[in-house]
């Protein structure tokens, strides 16, 4: 049903609003994007920005260029709650989520299983209503994946025990089954060039050691910035519940790169972790 179907917020805005220009556009990123060499394994997880895509689309391409030769069907987003604050986390009821490109169906049986996992998910319909953070990922999943299901969860509190139970409820439901799971986040906002990039390097140091501990003391002690540091912890703990045991930090950038002003700049991450193939040594 059309009044069950979420509508594009940032069409025309964030991203372009014409299918062959925001297709042309993502191509473009993804064409630019490299992987490092020698990953090998099961890919369970990623990190990526959500500002608009002339500022991050960049970046992001770095992360979702995996998914060309790793094929999902079923994918769960985690994205902050920029403007509705509330406890725990809601998950969209919707039945799609529209973009220029097509909709994408919510896979409400899966969405179930993890709202019933645990009393942590709820449905915060204000919580969906204006948030951009996960509407931005989906045209680079649609250019990838192209047929694949979501499930939409926005993150209100970000406190270490809410991270937990999330990632223990996501763990349990999502066990031996193949779901990519996307972190939605963006780092420091508004600091020098300078400053950001010794900012961001500490959370890049957390991602690259596959600490997920050691990122929420750091989110927790104002150490660092990460307005999405929550997904970004949840999505790290619940891939390492799944026996994920790479992490790989794939880019790094800032708006002062793209627009040469660097004078208060927003960083922008793309990572992934990987559970190691059988028979490899594990870290």
């Amino acid at each position: 049903m059309t009044q069950d179907i979420r509508k594009s917020i940032i069409a025309g805005s964030w991203y372009p609003g014409r299918p062959e220009t925001l297709r042309s556009q993502i191509q473009g990123f993804l064409k630019t994007a490299s992987q490092p060499a020698g990953i090998t394994g099961e890919l369970i997880a990623l990190i990526a920005p959500h500002a608009g895509y002339v500022y991050s689309g960049g970046v992001a391409a770095h992360a979702y260029n995996l998914l060309i030769t790793r094929p999902f069907t079923q994918v769960v987003i985690i994205a902050p709650s920029h403007r509705h604050p509330f406890s725990g986390a809601s998950i969209d009821q919707k039945t799609g989520y529209e973009t220029p490109l097509g909709v994408v169906s919510v896979d409400r049986s899966l969405a179930r299983a993890i709202s019933e996992k645990s009393s942590i998910f709820k449905f915060v319909p204000q919580g969906h209503a204006q948030e951009h953070a996960l509407e931005i990922q989906l045209p680079f999943l649609q250019e990838t994946l192209r047929d694949f299901s979501i499930v939409p969860i926005i993150q209100g509190a970000q406190d270490p025990s809410t991270c937990e139970e999330m990632a223990r409820a996501l763990a349990e439901v999502l066990k031996g089954k193949k779901v990519l799971l996307v972190a939605s986040t963006d780092l420091s906002h508004f600091h020098s060039y300078e400053q950001a990039n010794i900012l961001d390097k500490k959370i890049l140091d957390r991602v690259a050691a596959f600490d997920e501990k050691g990122l929420m003391q750091d989110l927790r002690q104002d150490q660092v910035e990460a307005c999405g540091g929550g997904p970004m912890v949840v999505v790290m703990r619940t891939a390492k519940l799944l026996m994920a045991d790479q992490a790989y930090v794939l880019k790094y950038a800032n708006s002062g790169d793209v627009t040469g002003d660097r004078s208060g700049v927003v960083g922008y991450m793309a990572a992934a972790f990987f559970k190691s193939s059988p028979g490899r040594e594990k870290r």
